[in-house]
């Protein structure tokens, strides 16, 4: 589980996460609580958005949806791409979705679409100009993984290979037991992972990309999430890369903490 600052620029690595809330001000207090965010103002193309800081290193995105707009809260993974307008394409002829764009960001750092896999799940395309995307990653209240949650690795495996370039790489024989995982990687680099889980996909979110967040403690972070309003989905439990629990922020929105080895 790698995801170097220099590697995750790589055309087809995830760069950057974001998410939608319902109020702006909750979901700032809840992170920056969290992980001890700080915000400042982003483009504003979508309504309302900021950036959070750590250390004074640009790490995600927050935006508010519109009062109309009752939609479930998410995170949104952005691979990145050197031409947004030709993986928008690549996605389309493979069998994919392009909802939004692909559209330059307001302030010129970049050129932006959302799109979605051929089963659903919804992720972001970043070309970045100036902001290239998360400033570093490693550290406590960074991303440091980003996994797509879906059904089975067969069925959406290759449209992830083709559009982006990634080799996927199954576990071995051995290690595999039951457990349907592709390692996405570039340049010998991991840079992401799809988890097959059958019928244990949440039926309410289908699938979907998981954003993994470091912490230095995963139980106290835990706890810490309860005390904010969030909630737990799968405890703290300990594994091959460390300890990881899946939680929901105050709005609902899920995601993984992890304590890496």
């Amino acid at each position: 589980m790698t995801t170097e600052a220099a590697t995750r620029r790589m055309p087809g690595a995830p760069c950057w996460v974001s998410l939608l809330a319902h109020s702006l001000p909750v979901t700032q207090e809840f992170y920056g609580a969290l992980f001890g965010w700080e915000f400042r103002p982003g483009p504003q193309h979508f309504g309302p958005y900021s950036r959070a800081f750590l250390d004074g290193r640009e790490v995600a995105g927050v935006g508010e949806l519109a009062p109309d707009r009752h939609l479930p809260v998410s995170w949104t993974t952005y691979l990145a791409s050197d031409d947004a307008d030709v993986t928008a394409e690549q996605i389309r002829s493979c069998g994919g979705t392009v909802g939004v764009g692909p559209l330059d960001a307001e302030d010129d750092t970049g050129r932006m679409a959302i799109a979605s896999d051929p089963q659903g799940a919804i992720f972001g395309v970043w070309q970045g100009r100036s902001m290239m995307g998360t400033a570093f990653t490693g550290e406590p209240g960074t991303a440091v993984w980003n996994e797509l949650v879906t059904r089975d690795t067969a069925a959406v495996g290759p449209f992830y290979e083709h559009v982006f370039g990634f080799e996927a790489e199954p576990l071995s024989p051995e290690d595999s037991a039951d457990f349907d995982y592709l390692t996405l990687h570039l340049k010998d680099h991991p840079v992401a992972g799809i988890h097959g889980v059958g019928s244990a996909l949440p039926r309410d979110r289908g699938s979907h990309w998981m954003t993994y967040f470091a912490v230095s403690d995963t139980d106290a972070a835990v706890r810490r999430v309860i005390e904010l309003g969030g909630h737990v989905l799968d405890g703290p439990h300990d594994s091959a890369h460390g300890r990881p629990a899946t939680v929901s922020d105050s709005e609902g929105a899920v995601f993984t903490l992890i304590q890496r080895r």
